[in-house]
């Protein structure tokens, strides 16, 4: 479906400003952006990305991963084509690196009503935009966050963190959580590698965070990219600085899509960045994409409080409705209900 896009302003000579992320495309007439999903049509911003889904499914909310966030439950998960980073280790490569642009608009319709009732029907907790890049699909996300808000469901975005700060204020009054990929701490390496830049996605992480988003981050670790230690001190020390309550997720690489020459993350690498982490001061540091019990530990006494084989997620009697440990009374941020 076409729609009318938001977050977008005129320029002169029927050009646009799409302001949406923070690539902030000046778009000539019937011009693409860098996404290929938003075109200027006789000087207006339309986008593509809306109503049709390409990929939807029920997940463990533990898959995005949220470890924080409603432990336990199921999340509908959707996702549309299109993403405004071209990262050639994508897990995901078949359906966000696919455009209207490129002549591609694969997917079944769906409105936000029937995704609403759909993760009702599949008695899912929350719905999570997730699979692409959902800042990429801004504007079906809004419509169907909203509606899910008002039958009492969650939202959550799994996301690059490429936004602007203005689409975070429109999103932020019906988005509960959201995992943001923190993938480098290299303004090099984000244009080199992804075609964006960093200081966005760390504006990204502090901004959820102010605005009340429930923020994880997660890292994955490419060998020879971002698995040095000044790298992995960069980002523990940042997350530490913005919140030392936000779970860090650090996660194996595995080859896929343009990186098929490498080779999977060593554990002996993961675990370094752990105790990274710990040493930045990081309350809730998670191993991802390997078999761990993905423990939930209470900080102020160690009681093991939520345990996880694979996506499973169970909550130890010690751990008190409302987020605190039955043993120490320590606060367990997050949200539980």
């Amino acid at each position: 479906m076409l729609k009318k896009a938001m977050l977008w302003e005129k320029m002169e000579g029927k050009r646009v400003h799409c302001y949406l992320c923070s690539h902030h495309c000046k778009i000539e007439e019937n011009g693409f952006g860098f996404c290929g999903m938003r075109q200027n049509l006789e000087g207006e911003l339309y986008t593509y990305a809306y109503g049709k889904v390409i990929a939807s499914h029920v997940d463990p909310i533990e898959k995005k991963p949220l470890y924080h966030f409603l432990p336990g439950t199921y999340a509908y998960s959707i996702a549309t084509i299109g993403c405004n980073f071209r990262c050639p280790f994508c897990q995901n490569w078949t359906i966000s690196q696919r455009s209207v642009k490129d002549k591609d608009m694969e997917g079944e319709e769906l409105s936000p009503e029937e995704i609403a009732a759909a993760a009702e029907g599949n008695n899912c907790s929350s719905i999570s935009y997730t699979y692409t890049e959902p800042t990429i699909f801004f504007e079906y996300a809004y419509d169907t966050a909203k509606t899910a808000k008002a039958r009492g469901l969650y939202n959550n975005f799994v996301t690059n963190g490429f936004m602007t700060k203005e689409a975070i204020a429109e999103i932020s009054p019906y988005l509960d959580a959201a995992n943001i990929d923190l993938k480098f701490f290299s303004d090099d390496s984000y244009r080199r590698i992804c075609k964006g830049s960093l200081s966005p996605v760390l504006d990204s992480i502090k901004n959820m965070k102010k605005a009340g988003i429930w923020v994880e981050v997660t890292t994955l670790i490419v060998p020879g990219e971002n698995d040095s230690n000044e790298e992995l001190c960069g980002i523990a020390e940042f997350l530490a600085e913005t919140g030392k309550e936000i779970p860090w997720h650090i996660s194996r690489f595995h080859p896929d899509y343009k990186y098929t020459d490498s080779y999977p993350t060593p554990l002996a690498t993961m675990e370094k960045a752990r105790e990274i982490g710990k040493k930045a001061g990081l309350k809730y540091i998670y191993l991802g994409n390997v078999y761990t019990r993905g423990e939930t530990i209470c900080p102020g006494c160690g009681n093991v409080l939520i345990e996880r084989a694979g996506l499973t997620a169970n909550i130890s009697e010690d751990f008190l409705e409302g987020g605190k440990c039955r043993a120490c009374g320590a606060v367990i941020e997050g949200i539980w209900e």
